[in-house]
């Protein structure tokens, strides 16, 4: 069996994802969230780290997980009921968890926004989204009809996605911020992009679209964001010759 140190998987991603230098919600907690005994002999790729997905890395025989929402996006104390549940189940099963949000958004080649781009066809891409002092998606200048846009980001990520047709039938410059950026159209429109591809937005944002004229295509927040952590561990994979597989556990959201 193979097996890699947990130490130098942390070492190396957190280098790679530049933990230490991009600036995230408090919630995030990237980097090595729970340590285990050492070893790393299989990985699990995964969006949301929860009691559900923490049972179904256990099916899989692993001992760590990388996820994109880690544990502690709201307050986990008390160790009670729940929480103290989840706890046993990764003391008692030796999991580990690696948790990357923005880092992994932001990746110029493993994160979820460039992922996505290629997945979508995009090429020259350029920084788009200034938030938190760093720019975190990516926007491509190029000429396709607002149908066709759709059906590639339907095969994209294999979710129907939500259109608000607010602007131009032919989309010329489109942006991409995977997730929940659908309440910052105002800043998409601002940055220049008649088409801004994300995961969700509120309803209130149909309205702001047309006044703005500007598309905006919602491809799901869950959808949008498993291409990040698959990549991440694929590439792990190859470097530190351990077995991964991706667990999906979609919220349709």
């Amino acid at each position: 069996m193979a097996t890699a140190s947990l130490a130098k998987i942390v070492r190396y991603c957190d280098r790679i994802l530049r933990i230490d230098q991009i600036k995230d919600y408090d919630g995030a907690v990237n980097g090595l969230q729970v340590e285990n005994r050492g070893t790393v002999t299989r990985m699990a790729a995964l969006v949301d780290a929860s009691l559900s997905t923490i049972r179904l890395a256990i099916e899989r025989n692993a001992d760590l997980l990388l996820v994109h929402h880690g544990l502690f996006w709201s307050a986990r104390q008390p160790w009670i009921g729940h929480n103290y549940e989840l706890l046993q189940l990764l003391m008692q099963e030796n999991l580990a968890v690696y948790s990357s949000h923005l880092p992994l958004d932001m990746h110029p080649k493993l994160g979820n926004n460039a992922q996505l781009c290629g997945a979508l066809g995009f090429k020259d891409l350029r920084p788009f989204f200034f938030e938190r002092e760093q720019y975190l998606g990516f926007q491509t200048r190029t000429k396709i009809s607002r149908a066709q846009l759709t059906e590639r980001l339907l095969r994209a990520t294999k979710n129907k996605p939500v259109v608000l047709p607010g602007g131009p039938g032919t989309c010329q410059r489109i942006g991409v911020v995977t997730g929940g950026a659908g309440g910052e159209l105002k800043r998409a429109a601002k940055e220049g992009v008649d088409t801004f591809i994300t995961g969700e937005g509120p309803h209130w944002t149909f309205a702001l679209a047309e006044e703005l004229g500007i598309n905006v295509l919602y491809g799901g927040h869950y959808a949008t964001e498993t291409f990040g952590v698959k990549a991440l561990a694929a590439h792990l994979s190859r470097k530190f010759k351990v077995p991964w597989s991706f667990i999906d556990h979609p919220t349709g959201l």
